[in-house]
């Protein structure tokens, strides 16, 4: 989920967030306030942060891509198992059929051959996205500690996906552990600019952003905005 908190601030700017009021959804928010500081205010700008600036100094893009495409591909797996779950079975061959492509001709995933291709990527699928398409209630706002903002109904989500990577199969921990932290650290130096978006109260930035793109995401992009009147203009 960490992934997810890093990504959905940086693709969504705060003026997109609407006025709805999320406050109703934070019933623990005095307890997620103190995680939010963990995760956010102790270990990112102590760990995290400094880390990825390291990596991004130090590495050539064209390889930061490669490892970018690498960890991609790999989410092609619950990508198309979500989908297929979902009844999505286009999306689902999509999804799979990029995974092959990319891990044959594209060196396990570091080259994206299958956009190349003409096979779009998708805007990714996980089980939390699974559970609200089969009606389940995404129940209150939790802040997780290090794996950053979730909802009762999202929180198992990098659990179960996580029985879909092949490298939690790998017998070696010191292995398994070294993979996790590269993506990590790669995203996080994918999105070094992330609080040049961020405004205001931080934690309710975070929060609403998140609960904003989770709705986003779970309709396919479906939803109704205050933007449609300004097309004429």
């Amino acid at each position: 989920m960490l992934k997810t908190s890093l990504i959905f601030i940086c693709l969504i700017s705060s003026s997109w967030i609407s006025a709805e009021d999320f406050e109703d959804r934070d019933p623990l928010q005095q307890l997620n306030r103190k995680v939010y500081e963990l995760n956010f205010e102790i270990l990112d700008p102590a760990l995290i942060k400094p880390i990825a600036t390291l990596y991004d100094r130090l590495t050539p893009r064209p390889v930061r891509i490669g490892i970018n495409n690498f960890f991609s591909n790999l989410d092609e797996i619950p990508n198309a198992v979500n989908s297929l779950l979902q009844g999505k079975i286009g999306q689902a061959a999509n999804d799979t059929g990029r995974f092959i492509v990319n891990s044959v001709f594209g060196l396990g995933g570091v080259f994206d051959i299958a956009t190349d291709a003409g096979m779009q990527p998708s805007q990714g699928e996980d089980f939390g996205q699974t559970l609200a398409v089969w009606g389940v209630s995404e129940g209150p706002y939790l802040m997780l500690p290090f794996l950053g903002p979730s909802t009762l109904r999202d929180a198992p989500s990098n659990v179960l996906d996580s029985f879909l990577d092949p490298f939690a199969y790998n017998d070696n921990y010191g292995m398994r552990a070294g993979i996790k932290a590269i993506d990590i650290v790669a995203l996080r130096a994918e999105l070094l600019g992330i609080d040049d978006v961020m405004s205001g109260d931080k934690y309710i930035f975070v929060r609403d952003v998140y609960l904003q793109n989770r709705e986003y995401v779970i309709a396919d992009g479906a939803i109704e905005d205050d933007f449609d009147d300004l097309e004429d203009y």
